[in-house]
């Protein structure tokens, strides 16, 4: 684990940076950098984008690095990111868009729902979140779910909170813990983890996360907030979801189920297969490393995506180019932001600052999974972004990856992903969107969404480490 950067680990094309700072200097490159951008974001309102690349600027430049080298390890760094994740994220877009505008997502929520009496509401809230997290970026979901759990609430005279933040965490611990969401692709890259390892270890933690950070805490924040008046309105005007038209015709559950799932079983098949069969030159093994591929995987889904939940809603065929064209606009911003994680990343990485990382880990021997937990967590408390503490805290500890198994490489991406979820505040957007939503109080918000997130924080890592001594 404690391996020191070699040009391996840089990014193909990748010039290395002349590495003849000291540690100290190293590490005060890191805060002044990480602190820069902290401020640019939180106090200047600045986009994260361009706080990264400042960032980046500011890390090369105190770490002592050539600015004509440093341009080139960032952009190096940004194609590279793009070029792996951004492809993914259009895809994840595309089946998420056509998932919302054919009427799939209800379709899922209205089946679940017929077969489930009261006591069993918060359980179903938190399965519709995750069927529907898994393809749905977090923002999305929420827009998507707040009109069906205020209409649970009404229907069965259910405590909003209690069936709210079920549905919430459902959301929130795929966002976090499962690929093809940004967070964890980045991290992915970053750390050079194998994917379909990643995902079933990362629903493999997700259960039991959702479990105790759902319906069980659920009822332990319905006492703290007590009870909620049923907003009148089910979201702002300025963020109300495009208003859905009744139709005749709606997706199927099992087509909508069977789309959704596509892509998670088509890239398990493959880690299962590089498992089983474990010869790279086998016809088997080739096929579903092909099929199993995140893109591959992701293509499929969105191309089966345009039959079972366009065509099956009525769409003809300029409709069905309209959704997933529409898909891409609104993503932009999150490429941009991951691209400049990336070249934030490498730049790290370039300029020394992994190689001090071993060793200072090395020297105090410091779980990395532990670590890299705790900078996600810091980054997370200072910039309210769970993308920029992923990025962040992925960069600094990319080398301790370096030797790792696959199985371990992949724990250190939830690892990450579990600080990037810690504590939900004031600096976050989603922090703002949940209490609009519900109609509550910033304190009541706090001791609800705020908590509900740390709990998930906090489950997702006690259950990776000791995970970690078995695999």
């Amino acid at each position: 684990m404690e391996t020191p950067v070699t040009p391996t680990l840089l990014a193909a094309g990748a010039p290395a940076l002349p590495h003849t700072a000291s540690n100290g200097q190293l590490l005060l490159a890191v805060l002044l950098s990480i602190g820069a951008i902290v401020l640019l974001i939180t106090r200047f309102k600045l986009h994260p984008f361009l706080a990264l690349t400042l960032g980046s600027g500011l890390l090369a430049a105190v770490a002592g690095a050539p600015f004509d080298k440093l341009l080139a390890s960032f952009s190096t760094g940004f194609g590279a990111t793009v070029a792996s994740v951004g492809l993914l994220i259009g895809l994840g877009a595309m089946l998420g868009k056509l998932l919302a505008d054919s009427g799939g997502a209800n379709t899922i929520a209205d089946t679940v729902l017929a077969r489930t009496g009261p006591k069993l509401l918060p359980w179903a809230m938190a399965l519709i979140a995750a069927v529907l997290g898994l393809p749905l970026f977090f923002e999305v979901g929420v827009v998507l779910l707040v009109p069906i759990v205020l209409l649970v609430a009404r229907r069965g005279n259910a405590p909003l909170i209690g069936i709210g933040i079920p549905a919430l965490a459902g959301l929130s611990v795929l966002h976090g813990l499962v690929p093809p969401h940004p967070g964890p692709l980045v991290a992915v890259d970053a750390l050079h983890a194998d994917l379909g390892v990643t995902l079933a270890l990362g629903l493999l933690i997700a259960v039991p996360t959702l479990i105790v950070a759902g319906p069980l805490f659920g009822r332990v924040a319905q006492r703290w907030v007590g009870p909620l008046e049923l907003p009148a309105e089910t979201a702002p005007a300025e963020t109300a979801p495009v208003e859905m038209e009744k139709r005749e015709r709606t997706p199927k559950f099992g087509a909508v189920l069977a789309t959704i799932l596509l892509p998670v079983v088509l890239m398990l098949g493959k880690a299962l297969a590089d498992v089983v069969v474990d010869d790279p030159k086998a016809t088997v093994q080739r096929t579903f490393d092909f099929i199993g591929s995140p893109l591959i995987a992701l293509l499929a889904a969105t191309l089966l995506g345009m039959l079972t939940l366009g065509r099956a809603a009525g769409f003809d065929k300029g409709r069905i180019s309209e959704t997933v064209g529409s898909a891409l606009g609104p993503i932009a911003g999150i490429v941009f932001i991951v691209g400049a994680g990336g070249g934030f990343k490498q730049t790290l990485i370039d300029v020394g600052v992994g190689q001090a990382v071993s060793e200072w880990s090395g020297k105090w021997h410091v779980s990395a999974l532990l670590l890299g937990w705790l900078i996600a967590v810091l980054i997370r408390l200072a910039t309210g972004s769970a993308t920029v503490a992923t990025i962040t805290a992925a960069g600094i500890v990319a080398p301790l990856a370096a030797e790792m198994s696959t199985s371990h490489a992949a724990l250190l991406v939830l690892a990450i992903g579990a600080g990037s979820l810690f504590l939900s505040h004031v600096n976050d957007a989603g922090f703002w969107l949940v209490k609009e939503y519900f109609g509550m109080s910033v304190g009541q918000t706090l001791k609800s969404w705020s908590v509900m997130e740390t709990v998930i924080s906090v489950v997702a890592i006690a259950l990776i480490l000791p995970l970690s001594l078995i695999i």
